[in-house]
């Protein structure tokens, strides 16, 4: 990843459009055997900053994402039409100090049982930089400070404590969902970055804290200890070029990847093999994140470098049993 990266990034954050849904669904496409029926359903507003850099399902079928330039968290209702729930406060200085980036973004994105929505907002200033919390019906707050240097990326919500990777820092940052002070949880040569972005995507799954570092294409697991802590880093996947965030599958240690810089999805399995499942040609520009519900797979595409056709793209997948 380079500096043109960062530039076709500031592009599409310039415009400041309204949310907006444009074009109708996309054509069924071909996808890679487990993966199958791969469509385009929703297209995105480039111009408007409409670039979904991270997705969360709600249990009515709606989706919410966060529109990382814009600067907004929004939902794409069953009848595919966009409601903004949220938007951020600019920074004073137009966030020309972000890292790596030199504009806000909005990046990470998770949901408790209860309706509550948890974002990452990266501006380069210490008054907006955090985790950030959105009560249904409510106005979003910060709720927990992160450094101004950093770039607050992947997040994850587990027994009451959020989960935060940050790309530039190269740590794993902890902080309780009811909000106060962010303290380190890992930290090392694993999370680091080498030119552009470290410590990426993060799940806890199966008593674990996994984590992609975009910049080596790995996927990294950290243990939980019985005291919270954590265990030693184990590098479970390699040569994921690009990686960004990523899903399980099931209760299974398989993985779907998003590969941010080649426009496809990787099934990584649980021996850390992977192969290509959706690629360009499904419809895939610059894919951020992934989620799964059952057999149903959802892809978020920002279209950071490709510019056009930022998008949501569905597919089922087969399980082996």
């Amino acid at each position: 990843m380079s500096s043109k990266f960062a530039r076709n990034l500031l592009v599409a954050a310039i415009a400041t459009a309204s949310l907006a849904v444009v074009g109708p669904p996309g054509p069924a496409t071909a996808a890679t055997a487990p993966l199958s029926h791969a469509r385009i359903t929703e297209h995105f507003d480039l111009p408007g900053g409409q670039m979904p850099e991270n997705i969360v399902l709600e249990p009515n079928g709606s989706i919410d994402l966060s529109f990382s330039a814009a600067g907004r968290i929004a939902q794409v209702t069953r009848n595919g039409k966009v409601r903004v729930l949220a938007t951020l406060p600019a920074p004073a200085d137009g966030g020309v100090h972000t890292p790596a980036l030199g504009f806000p973004l909005v990046t990470g994105l998770v949901r408790d049982a209860h309706g509550t929505l948890y974002f990452l907002y990266a501006t380069g200033t210490a008054d907006l930089t955090g985790v950030w919390r959105l009560t249904p019906g409510g106005t979003p707050g910060r709720i927990a400070a992160l450094p101004a240097d950093g770039l607050p990326n992947g997040l994850a919500l587990d027994s009451g404590r959020l989960y935060i990777t940050d790309s530039v820092r190269g740590v794993i940052w902890r902080v309780p969902a009811a909000g106060g002070t962010a303290t380190v949880w890992a930290d090392g040569t694993e999370l680091a970055p080498t030119g552009f972005l470290g410590a990426n995507g993060l799940k806890v799954h199966n008593g674990a804290v996994w984590v992609s570092n975009l910049d080596k294409g790995t996927v990294v697991r950290y243990p939980v200890r019985r005291n919270g802590a954590a265990g030693p880093a184990r590098i479970r996947a390699e040569q994921l070029s690009g990686i960004d965030d990523f899903a399980f599958i099931g209760r299974s240690d398989r993985i779907l990847a998003a590969l941010d810089q080649t426009d496809q999805v990787a099934l990584v399995e649980s021996d850390g093999t992977h192969t290509i499942v959706l690629s360009a040609q499904d419809g895939l520009q610059n894919p951020t994140a992934v989620a799964v519900r059952g057999d149903a797979v959802y892809v978020t595409s920002a279209a950071y470098l490709t510019k056009r056709d930022p998008n949501l793209l569905t597919a089922r997948i087969h399980k082996r049993h």
